[in-house]
């Protein structure tokens, strides 16, 4: 559970709102909440994943062309 306190006596409302979403931001709490919102198919999930290892593996080999100087 992520909690924020104030960090003085004078820090706004504002402020702590703020800290607080960052934080909520950083930890990707929200976003596995908006993964298992809707039901998805163990397959779906299985598809998605090979999908993302592809896409990571692809940025690396894009990443090495433009250090290497290739387009």
């Amino acid at each position: 559970m992520i909690q924020v306190s104030r960090k003085d006596s004078k820090e706004s409302l504002e402020n702590m709102l703020r800290r607080f979403n960052r934080k909520v931001q950083q930890s990707g709490a929200l976003a596995i909440v908006k993964q298992r919102q809707y039901f998805e198919k163990p397959i779906s999930k299985r598809e998605r994943r090979v999908k993302a290892i592809l896409r990571q593996e692809r940025k690396v080999q894009k990443i090495k062309r433009i250090k290497l100087g290739q387009k």
